[in-house]
Parts: C-alpha cells; structure tokens; sequence
C-alpha cells in the first residue's frame, strides 16, 4: 500500500473505533480519537465541541451494548493534504439512516490519527 491509502486506512480505523459501544462509553478511549479541537455539526443541527462530546457521548445512541449499534457502509476517504483525510460513509442506527463526512488529522510524535470535523445528516425515509 502507498502512504495516501495508509493514511485513509487508518483514519477508517478510527471511524470504526468511534462507532464501539465500548469506545463511546469511555471519556479516555474516545478522548484518544478526538482531537482537541474537534467540533461537531450533529444531525440535529447541534454545535458539539470536544468537551462537550467527551461528556455526553456515553448517552447518546450507539453508545450502550445492549441497544441498537452503528452500522456502517460505503466508508471511502481521500488524502487532502499530508496527515489530512476526509471521509464519507453512511450509517444505520435502528431505523435511523445517515450521512456522515469526517476530517481527520494525524497528531506529531506518537499522537495518531484524530477527528478534527465531523457532520451528520439525517436521512429521511424514501430519499435514495
């Protein structure tokens, strides 16, 4: 594999990462996934910044291991610039479908890959 799809790879990794019941239940282990300066545009238009994900996550859908999980599909990214990806995909929660788009960008040192941006939008029912 070259570097870009490596760094795709990676960044799907951690979207993945992000969508474990488990993950989503730990400030540190999501802690580890967001960047510092992330922030969110939610599906119900609201702003979420990297506090204020890290304290709700754990009740937002998704997050329980005895309730619906994220099921995702079509993940695809493309290298913008170096140790900056976006990507987009779609996911099933229950019957709520959604898109999402995502920026990651790679930490120095040791620091991985993070999500700086994230949006969700609703899909309603019958729209392809």
């Amino acid at each position: 594999m070259d570097g870009a799809t490596d760094d795709v790879n990676h960044a799907i990794a951690g979207e993945l990462q992000l969508m474990d019941p488990r993950v989503r239940a730990s400030r540190e282990l999501a802690g580890q996934l967001l960047d510092p300066e992330f922030v969110e545009v939610g599906g119900s238009g609201r702003r979420w910044t990297y506090e204020a994900m890290l304290a709700e996550l754990p009740d937002h859908p998704g997050s329980s291991l005895d309730a619906p999980r994220f099921e995702p599909s079509d993940i695809s990214g493309v290298l913008l610039a170096p140790g900056l990806v976006h990507l987009t995909f779609e996911t099933m929660l229950g019957e709520r479908r959604t898109r999402h788009s995502s920026i990651w960008r790679k930490g120095e040192g040791a620091v991985g890959w993070r999500m700086y941006y994230h949006q969700a939008t609703r899909v309603p029912p019958g729209v392809e």
